[in-house]
């Protein structure tokens, strides 16, 4: 039986895009888009480099159904050193960014009928590919009143006979958080004891500002449970290029091999080898770029806490701020709609992230340069003001 504090989702999660129509009525230089969940930042060109080396060399036929041999071999080894998972090549499956890693792992794993888990606020698209597979989706919520932190015995509360998966993000969209080992731990006992599988979905990993990442994957007990999801998307700035991974166990990294076979064969050749020269010659370019982050995280807190109704946490990690506007007594949505016809600044109501993210709003401080972020605040603090 479900308690109060989770909620089944049913049909197809979709998102309004009626200020975006609307938006199409300004001026459209003169917005300033917080709502994308990309970086600002150029692919740095040791790893564009590669990729047009790879061409050169003949890099354009079919290659290998689970990705190329030495990417794989590169990922092993980084899995090992900063996640601490002890994967094999074989144990590592290159995708088509996170989200056809996803799609793989919920159609392989989720059958007709079988109840998801996802921590709220949640990260929306995992809710379609779930439903796809036959899944139903049951939201649990977050303590919001610590930080957006995760309460396992919640989770454990909201588990039936029909539970198959619970799902993270960690670093977390939208909040920004970067779970505790703590916090893991406790959720990884739950998941031992029924018998769950968790699907981490961590392309954050590397945009943390001092907190530490866990792969809940590198837990005692979690490694043949767990399907760990990666992407290049964010750290190395290759949104664009469409490449990530998927790390399970042998048993269950032989459904995501048939579903992903199934769907895209392979991924294409030669950005792969873009992708090997980002895992290992690409650190500093990527620190370069997460420093850049940290001062524009600092920014938007620093701002936002200055103005009146708006209260906003300190992000761990991500490229978002969530504040929390609550005491404006406004609907998210309906105060995401002002801001954008009002102070042209697109940013995203917390509501789209579920029910525990209503009275805040998502504002990604890594899809634009700091000159035109501070812009950004000096409109919101004119606005906040105004009310």
């Amino acid at each position: 039986m479900m308690t109060k504090l989770a909620h089944r989702i049913t049909g197809t999660s979709k998102k309004s895009y009626g200020m975006y129509e609307q938006a199409l009525r300004i001026d459209t230089e003169d917005l300033i888009h917080l709502e994308l969940g990309r970086p600002v930042h150029d692919t740095p060109a040791l790893i564009k480099d590669a990729a047009i080396q790879a061409l050169r060399d003949g890099h354009v036929h079919y290659g290998d159904l689970m990705g190329e041999r030495a990417l794989r071999s590169a990922l092993s080894a980084k899995l090992r050193d900063f996640n601490a998972i002890d994967a094999s090549p074989d144990e590592i499956l290159i995708t088509n960014g996170l989200t056809q890693g996803s799609f793989a792992a919920f159609m392989a794993l989720v059958n007709p009928g079988d109840e998801v888990i996802l921590l709220d606020p949640y990260y929306p698209q995992h809710v379609g590919k779930v439903e796809l597979a036959g899944g139903r989706i049951v939201t649990v919520p977050l303590d919001a009143a610590n930080d957006f932190s995760i309460r396992a015995d919640w989770i454990e509360d909201a588990i039936t006979d029909a539970t198959r998966m619970i799902v993270i993000v960690n670093p977390a969209n939208p909040t920004g958080r970067v779970y505790s080992r703590a916090e893991l731990e406790a959720l990884a006992e739950v998941a031992i004891r029924h018998d769950l599988i968790v699907v981490s979905d961590e392309v954050y990993e590397y945009i943390t500002f001092g907190a530490q990442h866990v792969s809940i994957a590198s837990l005692p007990g979690m490694r043949e449970r767990t399907v760990s999801l990666f992407a290049f998307t964010k750290a190395y700035a290759m949104d664009g290029w469409r490449l990530g991974y998927a790390v399970a166990a042998p048993d269950i990294m032989a459904g995501l091999v048939k579903i992903s076979t199934s769907a895209v064969t392979h991924v294409n050749s030669f950005i792969q080898f873009g992708a090997l020269a980002a895992v290992t010659e690409g650190s500093g370019e990527m620190q370069a770029m997460v420093d850049d982050d940290r001062r524009k995280r600092d920014l938007v807190v620093g701002r936002l806490n200055q103005m009146p109704n708006v209260r906003c946490a300190e992000p761990q990690g991500t490229i978002y701020a969530f504040p929390d506007i609550s005491a404006t007594r406004i609907p998210a949505q309906d105060l995401a709609e002002r801001l954008l016809l009002e102070a042209h600044v697109v940013v995203e109501a917390g509501s789209f992230y579920g029910a525990a993210g209503e009275g805040h709003l998502r504002i990604c401080f890594g899809s634009e340069s700091e000159d035109r972020i501070s812009e950004a605040m000096d409109r919101l603090a004119r606005f906040f003001n105004s009310l």
